[in-house]
């Protein structure tokens, strides 16, 4: 696989009023978003609610991106599952429509240890990872379980694994990654408001809420953070800042559908136990578009 860095949309899975999912507006977010410069686009994780879409949906999903997006930017395609078997399934689906990589999630709810998360990691590998590369996802605060630093270098050894999505937003923690990792092994942010830093001490890129409404943005503050331009990607990062913050107000992705609609870009439905925006935070987060010159 040609190695990934620069801004991965973490997308948004559009919905009709009834909760269907809106496959239409789908095919257009992803013309955009290759239009926009977006360096890869992942589909069916945490923003694109894989918790309340069907496995028959989640396949549909990752096979219509892969189709779209048509080897113009690389898919990183969600085949996370709190089931090892279920994890490998989705991930031969994902291999078999011809998903470029897949992102696979610390198993969550039933709490694994270090030797079980290894242990699963390690099957999902063996199963696929050859032939769909592995980025590990280490969320705690969504997992209830925390991927500790050695089982990550202990994965990092495993064939077919080529980086992890930190998502904890601690940059201490981020460095030790980036120190004592294989150099062919990839970090990558997944907190937005964090993201500029452990790009800027040797991160590969971003995994990105914020990148659904400001992608090309996002694209060009991953570049020059990557390439060690501070005072560019600073000037990028402090516009960003309020979305960054208020796409957080509720829990993802309330804020960003709704955002998504306020700029015409899909419509804000979702599935219980997922609600829309309260109308109390729907000034905070018009202001955020406002303040970061998104409207």
């Amino acid at each position: 696989m040609k190695p990934i860095t620069g801004s991965i949309v973490a997308l948004v899975t559009p919905m009709h009023e009834d909760g269907s999912v809106d496959y239409a507006a789908l095919r257009k977010l992803i013309d955009w978003h290759v239009a926009e410069g977006t360096d890869c686009i992942g589909v069916v994780g945490t923003t694109g609610e894989s918790p309340t879409v069907n496995v028959e949906e989640h396949c549909e999903i990752i096979r219509v991106a892969v189709e779209q997006a048509a080897k113009r930017v690389p898919i990183l395609a969600g085949c996370g599952a709190n089931s090892t078997a279920e994890a490998i399934e989705l991930a031969k689906f994902a291999q078999k429509v011809g998903a470029d990589c897949q992102l696979q999630v610390v198993p969550y709810y039933n709490k694994p240890t270090q030797e079980g998360q290894y242990l699963h990691f390690k099957a999902i590998a063996e199963a696929t990872g050859g032939d769909l590369p592995i980025m590990l996802y280490n969320v705690p605060g969504r997992s209830g379980a925390d991927m500790l630093h050695d089982t990550v270098l202990r994965l990092a050894q495993v064939p077919g694994i080529f980086g992890i999505k930190e998502a904890t937003g601690n940059l201490e923690r981020a460095q030790w990654l980036i120190k004592e990792t294989p150099a062919e092994f990839s970090v990558y942010s997944g907190d937005d408001p964090t993201a500029v830093g452990l790009m800027l001490m040797g991160g590969q890129g971003n995994v990105s809420v914020s990148a659904n409404i400001a992608p090309r943005q996002m694209h060009e503050l991953c570049m020059a953070a990557i390439a060690g331009d501070v005072k560019r990607a600073m000037a990028i990062q402090l516009q960003l800042l309020p979305i960054h913050k208020q796409l957080f107000v509720e829990a993802n992705p309330i804020p960003v559908k709704w955002a998504m609609k306020r700029l015409g870009l899909c419509n804000d439905a979702m599935r219980l136990p997922m609600t829309r925006l309260t109308r109390g935070n729907e000034p905070v987060v018009e202001a955020a578009l406002r303040a970061s010159g998104l409207l």
